[in-house]
């Protein structure tokens, strides 16, 4: 078993800036065709978890910067550690500096976590990554969709502890 973990980032609002609107001579600025702008997707939050055919971690929320520090102090030691010792699997990370940095390897090699090697630049392998886009639909799919940050960090516990693991089992085995 393998226990593949990621992180990513959720915001407020779609920032991609494309919104179509069809509209007839002479409505250009009315009120139904004029949308507000939100910059930069009006805030968001960065997420990590984990999952593996059968299980999933919890959700960590990650405030700021990631370092290699930080991912060894508050996610390899009190979330990947017991989780991978408890369910007997190997780890699998993509190659983020705070993933591959000296301080993270050497604790992994103390703890005697095996992790299994991964190609660089390939993040659409990894399943968790389709399990992200399942977590992404359901928190737009919510009514009302969250409005504010700590709606969206309640929409992100709620959702992913909602996700049926079977889902998460075919992403695996897909």
């Amino acid at each position: 078993g393998v226990l593949f973990t990621d992180e990513s980032r959720f915001s407020l609002y779609r920032a991609d800036g494309r919104q179509r609107v069809w509209r007839r001579v002479g409505e250009r600025f009315a009120d139904v065709n004029v949308v507000d702008r939100v910059a930069h997707g009006g805030g968001g939050v960065m997420v990590w978890a984990g999952v593996c055919y059968g299980q999933q971690t919890q959700v960590h929320f990650i405030d700021g910067i990631l370092n290699a520090q930080r991912n060894r102090d508050e996610i390899l030691r009190p979330i990947v550690v017991p989780f991978i010792h408890d369910h007997h699997l190997m780890l699998q990370h993509d190659n983020a500096r705070p993933h591959v940095a000296r301080i993270c390897t050497q604790f992994l090699e103390a703890e005697n976590i095996l992790v299994l090697a991964w190609p660089a630049y390939s993040p659409d392998t990894s399943p968790i990554e389709h399990v992200w886009d399942a977590l992404d639909r359901r928190i737009r799919q919510r009514v009302p969709v969250p409005a504010n940050i700590q709606e969206l960090h309640t929409a992100i516990k709620e959702e992913w502890t909602n996700i049926p693991q079977a889902t998460i089992n075919n992403l695996i085995n897909s």
